[in-house]
């Protein structure tokens, strides 16, 4: 978790907020820059990004791949290149049973790909439909 953590860190584009919610580490993006907040509970920060524990695997959490169906399908298509195991992925959920088997580089790669303004528009338009 805590390799995961770092990782995020070093690659994630500034202006996401790092803290818990919903019971896990997660990044989101602030009242102060996206004062309206989450929809379902606007006292709540807009979430993008969060990292958890489970029993049975560590979960990674990006809303961004739920969304955004040109992200999803990249990342799906690169995920084999770094690792041997079957993708384990729900809408916005990426499961690793094993820590060893984190593609950690596809992993920064990934938190790259999205700023915050960029997820407010792709949350917004998805709001609207």
């Amino acid at each position: 978790m805590e390799k995961l953590h770092d990782v995020i860190i070093k690659n994630l584009p500034e202006g996401f907020q790092e803290g818990m919610g919903y019971g896990m580490l997660g990044w989101s993006v602030p009242h102060s820059t996206y004062p309206a907040g989450y929809h379902c509970d606007p006292k709540q920060p807009l979430p993008f990004l969060g990292i958890a524990s489970q029993k049975n695997f560590i979960a990674l959490y990006h809303m961004g791949i739920y969304a955004d169906k040109e992200l999803h399908d990249w990342f799906v298509a690169e995920y084999p290149k770094y690792v041997k195991t079957k993708l384990d992925m729900g809408k916005s959920c990426i499961r690793f049973k094993k820590p060893e088997t984190i593609p950690y580089e596809l992993i920064g790669r990934l938190v790259q790909k999205m700023t915050p303004q960029q997820w407010i528009e792709l949350y917004e338009a998805g709001l609207k439909r």
